[in-house]
């Protein structure tokens, strides 16, 4: 199977189309239009500083039903206690910031470029790319970020400095999502951290089924 590289022009090939990593398309742009498109289509920009833009569909697919949200007693006792003060949306460029500079064992440098950082900080100005954010003592102190789509949050990056202030604000995010009729988050590629929140791996055809009902075209 070959990779489709983009133009300019704004489309996507079907993601059955992906090579076996999940690797779907290479180049175009990360104009607010392509990416909005990415999204509706199941499809998520992931590549380094110095390559194009890469998309990406793997299958299977990494989500979390809020309703299979699992909050462990220790946390429990973390939100209780009042230790974080949970906000949204008010240090967008700040979460993103940290989620490119924070170190990650393992993991050599960020996929988090300053294109990738303009592009959804353009997306928040519009009100589809949020910010979820524990803040400790009036400092900032863990967060993540994604794009709420209608009844679906596609779940990009998080950071903590703090233990349990990633957790406590993913938590947070969930509940507040749930209450307001989401019923999709994308976690996009499996990890030990989301997979101990609840989080699951589903067959991607399933996932587009559950986005092209739950996201208004």
């Amino acid at each position: 199977m070959q990779l489709t590289l983009l133009t300019e022009d704004i489309w996507f090939p079907p993601v059955t189309k992906a090579l076996p990593d999940g690797l779907l398309a290479a180049g175009g742009d990360l104009s607010r239009e392509r990416l909005l498109l990415a999204y509706r289509s199941g499809i998520f920009p992931w590549f380094n500083e110095d390559e194009p833009p890469l998309w990406w569909s793997p299958d299977p697919r990494f989500v979390l039903f809020p309703p299979e949200l699992k909050v462990s007693k220790s946390m429990k006792k973390v939100i209780s206690s009042g230790q974080f003060e949970y906000r949204t949306n008010t240090a967008f460029r700040q979460v993103i910031d940290n989620c490119r500079h924070i170190d990650r064992p393992g993991q050599d440098g960020t996929w988090i470029t300053s294109e990738i950082a303009d592009a959804y900080c353009d997306l928040h100005n519009i009100g589809v790319a949020h910010s979820a954010e524990a803040w400790l003592n009036g400092e900032l102190v863990g967060g993540l970020y994604g794009i709420r789509m209608d009844k679906a949050f596609f779940g990009e990056s998080m950071f903590s400095k703090v233990s349990n202030a990633s957790k406590f604000a993913f938590i947070s995010l969930v509940h507040s999502l749930h209450t307001d009729g989401v019923q999709l988050i994308d976690c996009q590629v499996h990890t030990e951290h989301l997979e101990s929140l609840g989080a699951r791996m589903i067959p991607r055809h399933t996932f587009i089924e559950l986005v092209t009902t739950l996201v208004n075209k």
